[in-house]
């Protein structure tokens, strides 16, 4: 992989998430001079996709979503062009597009993001059948909704999920069909996904657990009237929302020479096979992935990581992609959830865990660690904030449960006067393990600390 050079002097970017904008922005602040456009036919401006669901729940309007003014564009010479990639002529390098004349690039950056899974079930082309990943989905569920009587949500997923407050916000009736024995039991331990699954019923969700799609009924003029499940259940509604994941978006280069497999194949550089040209984001799939992790990842901050190092790779001497212990957040509805390391949702010998509940059933916490070592591996959170800095010191320099637990109240990211949960859970370890550790010396905050209390 080379940096820049001066024959080199114009870089275009397809996709303006997380990755692309990100990548562009670290580029110019290393270089004044070097050429960026940033191509997008969903956008003409880099908005939180995060937020999608506070638009439809009118909690948010679309210009509060993104982070930078209309302006900051020009001021920082980043040309934006609002349409859509048609095609790459690798060979001319260059991109003829729907309604721009054709754009020639001397590097070239792929950031393609995801599409959402159908899985071809019979009827997902229907109206009123769609996932939610860009503006142009949240604008079709908008109209999709618009005189619903009654939703299906497929899949027990984050997007699910999102997708079932969003409908619920509106007040129409949402049966959710997750075909796992709890909710996202394929990622969460099975307490974790029954706290979840507790939680979405009592939100007046009908959660189907272990039951499948079978088909998406016709109305007999091209729209959703009902799905029918495996079992022969006909649930009648007028949208049908797919929350079954998402897999990397590679159409456009499908009838190139860039080599790929599930995402766009790309080394430790985000290199491609072809000379000039890059890929990050979603819609990348790791040659030879970095330690504990997947071959695609597809997150949020992953992505911001993959713009960050791509953009100092081309300006700077190279270095490869080193993304550190794994971290994910998500909301289920009303609970915060966050993950630090690897929980899987189930383990084996000498693999050992430590879980505690909140009587009310809706916060815990799990950490996993090695029994005969009992160095941490990794902590799920439920109801409450923990610190990313925190956890990825001590993962990063093996600390153990032990000193997880005694110290906890030091990642503590809860707002002032939030419930103190960290000696209940010090009770908690100590109780199931037996092993007493020292009483925590709880950090004084806001009033208490300013008159010494």
């Amino acid at each position: 992989m080379a940096q820049i050079n001066q024959n080199q002097k114009h870089i275009v970017i397809i996709g303006n998430g997380i990755s692309g904008i990100t990548c562009a922005r670290h580029i110019r602040k290393q270089d004044s001079d070097i050429r960026i456009t940033i191509i997008s036919g969903e956008t003409e401006h880099f908005y939180s996709r995060t937020a999608l669901m506070y638009i439809y729940m009118g909690h948010m309007k679309y210009h509060h979503t993104k982070p930078y003014e209309d302006h900051f564009w020009g001021k920082n010479r980043l040309n934006l062009v609002h349409d859509w990639v048609t095609e790459i002529d690798i060979d001319n390098k260059k991109l003829n597009l729907e309604q721009s004349p054709p754009i020639e690039y001397d590097l070239l950056v792929l950031a393609l993001g995801s599409k959402y899974n159908t899985f071809g079930w019979e009827g997902k082309d229907l109206k009123g059948v769609q996932g939610l990943y860009n503006y142009q989905d949240l604008e079709d569920m908008e109209a999709n909704t618009r005189n619903c009587q009654r939703a299906v949500i497929v899949g027990g997923g984050l997007i699910g999920i999102e997708m079932a407050e969003m409908l619920r916000s509106r007040h129409i009736p949402v049966t959710f069909l997750v075909r796992e024995k709890e909710f996202w039991n394929n990622i969460l331990p099975e307490d974790e996904a029954r706290l979840v699954g507790r939680h979405i019923r009592e939100h007046h969700i009908d959660l189907r657990l272990e039951t499948v799609l079978d088909k998406i009924i016709d109305d007999g003029n091209g729209k959703v009237k009902a799905v029918i499940t495996q079992s022969g259940e006909v649930i009648p509604c007028q949208f049908v929302g797919l929350g079954v994941g998402v897999s990397p978006n590679i159409s456009l280069i499908q009838d190139t020479p860039i080599e790929v497999d599930r995402g766009i194949l790309v080394d430790e550089y985000f290199a491609t096979n072809i000379e000039g040209v890059y890929a990050i984001g979603d819609c990348v799939q790791y040659r030879n992935p970095p330690p504990s992790r997947p071959k695609v990842e597809q997150v949020w901050y992953t992505g911001r990581m993959h713009g960050e190092t791509l953009a100092y790779n081309l300006t700077h001497k190279p270095v490869p992609y080193q993304p550190g212990p794994w971290f994910n957040s998500a909301k289920f509805l009303d609970i915060e959830y966050q993950t630090y390391g690897v929980v899987p949702c189930v383990w084996k010998h000498p693999l050992d865990s430590f879980y505690w509940e909140h009587p009310e059933g809706k916060i815990c916490f799990r950490a996993l660690y090695d029994g005969n070592s009992r160095q941490l591996k990794g902590v799920n959170s439920m109801g409450f904030r923990l610190r990313h800095e925190y956890f990825d010191v001590l993962l990063k320099r093996g600390g153990t449960i032990e000193e997880v637990i005694s110290s906890l109240h030091e990642a503590s990211f809860d707002q002032e006067f939030a419930e103190d949960h960290h000696q209940h859970i010090l009770h908690a370890f100590e109780s199931q393990t037996g092993i007493k550790l020292y009483p925590i010396k709880k950090k004084r905050k806001g009033l208490l600390a300013l008159f010494g209390l």
